[in-house]
């Protein structure tokens, strides 16, 4: 009988709190209301990638790794003749070294290539570096924004963004038959497009006289801010 007596206080106590835990939860929020917006601003891509690379072929991979670290180092003196930070920055590319094989499954020779990337926002100077280096061929061309430009351009769309979610939070607000509304929370996201994105460029280096430039026109790419979030109408 005791036992019995225990068991039905503690379900007393138990539904007592869990009484007195609802009567505390916080209300469900009423009158609220999702949306997003964004900004889109379209720039000057300021920023040229060109890829230069080289492939040898010979009986054995030392051979081939001496004749590419020739053609390579040749290319990087030349470059580097007028590099300067920001505007033609000169870097080593991918390298790769493989067998050959034979009909019957043998080794009967080794291949490689190997890369230089001139990058920057002087696209005079980038060229007419390449146009100099006889060692290599231009493979790849890629455009993008530099970080300066990325910055200020994302900074104008997401001033666009927000000012477009105030005024369609607004809209909205009316358009219930509310007054207007406060923030609850909100997210910006940036996607600026702008990873440079090489593309195949069928010209060989020694097609240029040593003081050319290869042709070369940058594009345009949007930056893209979107802001979303919740309000409260009011």
């Amino acid at each position: 009988m005791k036992k019995t007596i225990k068991l039905l206080a503690a379900c007393a106590a138990l539904a007592a709190a869990g009484t007195a835990l609802a009567q505390n939860a916080a209300p469900v929020p009423q009158n609220v209301l999702q949306l997003a917006a964004s900004g889109t601003v379209e720039v000057q891509q300021d920023m040229l990638s060109m890829t230069l690379v080289t492939t040898r072929d010979a009986p054995d991979a030392a051979a081939v790794q001496t004749q590419l670290k020739a053609a390579l180092d040749a290319a990087l003196a030349e470059a580097k003749k007028n590099a300067q930070a920001g505007q033609l920055d000169v870097r080593t590319g991918n390298f790769s070294l493989s067998p050959r094989y034979s009909k019957d499954g043998k080794i009967n020779g080794w291949q490689g290539s190997t890369e230089l990337v001139l990058e920057g926002r002087d696209f005079s100077r980038i060229t007419q570096a390449a146009g100099r280096i006889t060692t290599l061929s231009v493979g790849n061309v890629g455009f993008g924004l530099s970080r300066e430009q990325r910055a200020k351009t994302e900074t104008e769309a997401q001033n666009i963004a927000i000012e477009n979610f105030k005024q369609k939070a607004g809209e909205l607000a009316k358009g219930f038959g509310f007054s207007g509304y406060t923030l609850r929370e909100v997210s910006v996201n940036a996607n600026d497009g702008s990873p440079i994105r090489p593309r195949m460029m069928a010209v060989q280096a020694k097609s240029f006289s040593s003081d050319s430039t290869v042709p070369v026109e940058a594009g345009k790419t949007s930056v893209v801010v979107s802001v979303s979030g919740s309000v409260q109408l009011k």
